[in-house]
């Protein structure tokens, strides 16, 4: 490709300040904590030096660390669906919490706990037949060509949302199971049961999903000019666009078996950065990752820190930042009409 020189000299130039601002976003999330700011700790551990107290060097790597590596993961595959399906379906307002997908990944995650399946491979897997089953629903209410049509798709996504939503508080009510307070909070977005070899698996099946979808970020490019454009310019429509659907489902899913419901992270991530980048997907799949890894490291920061005992879930900040970026963006889509 001719621009292939320029398309490396813009990746570096926007990947530097982005990676920076990560860094910044994970010195934060190991440093700050509802025990205190341990900077210089952190400075020291960093630096090869022992730590003096071995009470927050515990905290710091065993509690904190993994943390920040999930929450940093879960920003990266949430923004980076978000991103996915707004290509595919050609809509701004498009992302797996608003359309339904991360409420019918929780729908299995649970019927997967309820059934004592373990996190993974039983829960992942339940979570992926959940999101893939509403995914299909979604396509179907939509039918054809209407799919492109952003009123049929928000008001799809919309009712198989409010549907997940029922069928969770049936089994909720119907559960005597000795977990029932944690999936509560679980499905508000809980990032608290970190664990480092968890951490570890996820990561080993998200990162071959983000390198597929960088692969085919120029298809997805060559998608939006329209489906005759795109098979004249070599496209594969049907193995691109299933390839990427189930990807982007399979990715969702498993972090919504680990840490529940987390909304409009997708939306806010995909859209700031398409404002600031430009719309070409090679510069914004990882931009995504990178960017999205930060957003949800701080959005998790101020859960363990904004109250003055414990911590809230961090889907009730994603959500309180979200909700009103949704409504602006619907807003801004009816007055273009």
């Amino acid at each position: 490709m001719t621009d292939k020189p320029f398309l490396l000299k813009r990746l570096f130039a926007v990947s530097f300040p982005m990676i920076l601002i990560l860094i910044v976003a994970v010195f934060l999330g190991l440093s700050i904590g509802s025990t205190g700011s341990e900077f210089k700790a952190v400075f020291q551990s960093l630096a090869g030096k022992s730590v003096a107290d071995s009470m927050t060097a515990t905290i710091i790597w065993n509690i904190r660390f993994p943390r920040v590596l999930l929450s940093a993961l879960v920003g990266a595959t949430l923004s980076l669906g978000g991103l996915v399906f707004q290509v595919l379906l050609r809509n701004p307002l498009a992302e797996p919490y608003i359309l339904g997908v991360s409420g019918g990944s929780a729908v299995g995650a649970i019927i997967g706990i309820l059934m004592g399946l373990s996190r993974f491979p039983g829960v992942a897997f339940a979570a992926f037949a959940g999101s893939l089953v509403t995914l299909f629903l979604i396509l179907a209410m939509s039918s054809g060509q209407a799919i492109l049509k952003k009123d049929s798709l928000l008001l799809s996504g919309v009712m198989i949302n409010a549907f997940c939503s029922a069928v969770i508080m049936f089994l909720i009510s119907m559960s005597q199971h000795s977990r029932l307070h944690n999936i509560i909070f679980w499905l508000m977005g809980d990032l608290s049961m970190s664990d480092i070899r968890q951490v570890a698996i996820l990561g080993a099946m998200l990162l071959p999903c983000f390198l597929l979808l960088f692969r085919l970020s120029h298809s997805m490019n060559l998608l939006l000019m329209g489906q005759e454009m795109a098979q004249t310019m070599g496209v594969n429509i049907k193995l691109v666009t299933m390839t990427l659907l189930v990807v982007t489902s399979f990715m969702v899913s498993a972090t919504v078996s680990h840490c529940g419901l987390l909304g409009f992270v997708g939306l806010v991530i995909p859209h700031i950065l398409r404002l600031t980048l430009g719309p070409d997907n090679r510069v914004l799949v990882p931009s995504c990752v990178l960017g999205g890894g930060a957003y949800m490291i701080l959005c998790d920061l101020l859960a363990r820190v904004l109250p003055e005992h414990g911590e809230i879930p961090v889907g009730v900040i994603t959500a309180m930042i979200g909700a009103p970026v949704f409504i602006l963006l619907l807003k801004k889509s009816d007055l273009c009409r």
